[in-house]
């Protein structure tokens, strides 16, 4: 009875968000103040009901239930208990539900720490979420029903992908989801704006926190995929520009785009109409990755197979809610005004103009993405935009970018004066020139683009560290001084600065690796060596090993550099036995400043293998950046008139 209790509470919390998006709505246009208090119990009832539900799913796949469909579809009686519970979210049907799950979560916490919000905001924002909750239960039980039946019930499953198998598939969808989902709320907080009249600052201040707190979650998410994808799919990359991979990527740029934008319509009361488009473009491109993924088409490792009626609800679903957003935004945004004035030298002009190129890059992975598919839509043969096209596109975009980001939070908000802010940043200017130039050098080779990726880091170095500076510059106390000012400096600014270093530590990693990493296949038997970057690789051979439901063959390779070991690796290539899918595990020997990574091709003749070596320098610097952004994200969200708002005690 499990899969029918799990089944029956979806369609009751199908019930309660039809009358959560409905009568809290009502009473905020009517003024009922009591239709309104009904906002905040039904959304705790809503997450109870899914969150009984999805334990319900759970509980399915941990008691290996195979009359369940889901569940004899994507797991196995000798699936590790990790990957069982993984496999909730494996296929599209659980992962929908893993989908609504996490927009409950946000709905409790927006009804939880909204108490200072007005009666009637709060209703709206809840009934707007509340009717974007209904649009994915009904596509969910009209044609996702992760419940259903399968008679008989076969004897075992079908397995979990073997591709998903993998520690990255417990954290990286969850995270993931919490911040495409995340964007509802500032979504959500537009749309209740528009509807009641009331964007100021303070509906900037409101939404900000929300918004940060959605970009945080989808930046580690989108930093744990890019992980998992390097070390399990065996070829070494990190980022390959692959459909679905765009789709997280576009929501993070217009994210981007909407946090900074926040900032100047709670600073200076401007980019109203900006701002609510924003929040807008970043939920419909939420919704627009859902359809890519779930739409059957698109081809990659990430996307869900499934039926064309899937495609056709999720595409009448985005449209109207695409539709009726933009409509209600065309109806309501030319009352918004246009908010304070600024010269064209101002930090608001920075931000614009990088809000500008955030939208642009994200208009360009869309291109890059959509194009191959209208021509082969419309019979013009198929075609393929990889790699060589999105980065022609973005580092002519990204350079600009990078280098307002060091211009804005050093201009004055306004006007500022070209003389006074050229003086402050010439030792910025000329500190990354030099250093840039010394990397190359350093790294055995100055060559043009990597010099100016490097110079793009460094310039965001050296203007965060002047800009901290002129902050806590010591008076005649000296030290003392300079700690005061350090301690005084507010979480939401200290935050922007360490976003911002792990912008450039994650520019250095990218070009370190792009420009230096060295790669090597060869054919190996036992015994021989090859060396790659001074580190010399010998093949000691393989030995068979048995997996709780794969069997493996693990190479041993010794590595050394001069007379001294370093480590020994072990990659492996799997077969696992119900899908009997070949899997290249590759091993890693990963340090600060280097990986060394290596994974086994295919067997040769007398007993040799294919071997791929790599030396990546720096790699891992990509997501120490992207943990580094997360983090000034945290702390941007702590600052105290955010935890003044939720009530939290401040020091």
């Amino acid at each position: 009875m499990i899969p029918e209790i799990g089944h029956f509470l979806l369609w009751l919390a199908l019930g309660s968000s039809l009358v959560l998006g409905v009568v809290p709505l009502a009473g905020a246009t009517w003024g009922r103040e009591d239709w309104m208090a009904v906002a905040r119990p039904i959304t705790y009832a809503l997450f109870a009901m899914v969150a009984v539900a999805f334990a319900c799913l759970v509980a399915s796949f941990v008691r290996h239930d195979f009359s369940v469909l889901y569940v004899a579809s994507n797991s196995n009686t000798a699936l590790p208990l990790q990957y069982r519970i993984a496999g909730v979210w494996g296929g599209h049907e659980g992962s929908l539900l893993l989908w609504v799950q996490m927009l409950c979560v946000w709905m409790v916490a927006v009804a939880r720490f909204s108490r200072h919000l007005p009666q009637a905001v709060l209703a709206r924002i809840l009934s707007v979420m509340g009717l974007v909750c209904v649009g994915f239960l009904l596509f969910m039980l009209i044609t996702s029903n992760p419940f259903d039946r399968l008679f008989p019930a076969p004897a075992d499953g079908r397995d979990l992908n073997p591709l998903l198998q993998d520690p990255g598939m417990v954290t990286h969808p969850p995270m993931l989801y919490m911040g495409y989902v995340g964007f509802s709320v500032a979504f959500a907080f537009a749309i209740a704006a528009l509807i009641g009249g009331n964007l100021d600052a303070t509906w900037a201040r409101w939404t900000r926190p929300w918004t940060t707190v959605a970009w945080m979650f989808l930046t580690i998410g989108i930093a744990m995929g890019s992980s998992w994808a390097y070390y399990e799919l065996g070829w070494g990359g990190w980022w390959f520009w692959d459909p679905v991979e765009n789709a997280s990527l576009m929501p993070w740029l217009l994210g981007t785009a909407l946090i900074h934008s926040l900032a100047v319509t709670e600073k200076r009361n401007s980019f109203k109409s900006w701002t609510v488009l924003l929040a807008i473009l970043a939920f419909s491109f939420s919704l627009l990755g859902t359809f890519l993924v779930r739409s059957g088409v698109l081809s990659s490792v990430h996307a869900f197979a499934t039926d064309p009626r899937r495609g056709l609800f999720i595409l009448a679903f985005l449209t109207v809610v695409v539709g009726s957003s933009f409509a209600l935004y065309a109806w309501r945004a030319p009352t918004v005004g246009l908010g304070a004035r600024f010269a064209l030298l101002s930090k608001e002009t920075a931000l614009l103009a990088n809000n500008v190129l955030f939208l642009v890059a994200a208009g360009a992975v869309l291109l890059g993405t959509l194009y191959p598919l209208f021509l082969d839509a419309l019979g013009l043969g198929k075609i393929s935009v990889g790699p060589p096209y999105f980065d022609s596109v973005f580092l002519p975009l990204m350079v600009p970018t990078v280098f307002l980001m060091g211009i804005g939070p050093m201009a004055r908000w306004k006007q500022a004066e070209l003389p006074a802010l050229a003086v402050r940043l010439r030792w910025a200017a000329g500190a990354a020139v030099l250093a840039s130039l010394l990397t190359g050098w350093l790294a055995g080779e100055i060559r043009p683009v990597a010099s100016l990726g490097l110079m793009m880091a460094y310039w965001i170095f050296a203007t965060v560290a002047t800009d901290l500076w002129e902050r806590i510059r010591p008076n005649g106390m000296g030290l003392v001084s300079a700690v005061r000012k350090l301690r005084q400096i507010p979480r939401a600014l200290a935050g922007m600065m360490v976003a911002h270093l792990g912008v450039a530590v994650f520019c250095f990693g990218v070009v370190m690796v792009k420009a230096y990493e060295v790669e090597r296949d060869v054919q190996m038997n036992v015994g021989d060596s090859t060396t790659v970057n001074g580190y010399t690789f010998t093949f000691r051979g393989v030995k068979e090993l048995q997996g709780p439901n794969y069997q493996s063959v693990q190479g041993q390779m010794e590595v050394t550099r001069g007379d001294k070991k370093l480590t020994d690796l072990h990659p492996e290539k799997r077969v696992y036995r119900v899908q009997q899918n070949p899997m290249t595990e590759a091993d890693i020997d990963a340090g600060v400043t280097r990986d060394l990574y290596v994974s086994l091709g295919e067997p040769v003749e007398s007993g040799a293998w294919i071997v791929r070596v790599y030396v990546k320098p720096f790699i891992n610097w990509i997501w120490g950046g992207c943990l580094l952004m997360a983090l000034g994200g945290l702390l941007a969200v702590s600052d105290r008139r955010y935890r003044r708002k939720l009530g939290v005690q401040t020091p």
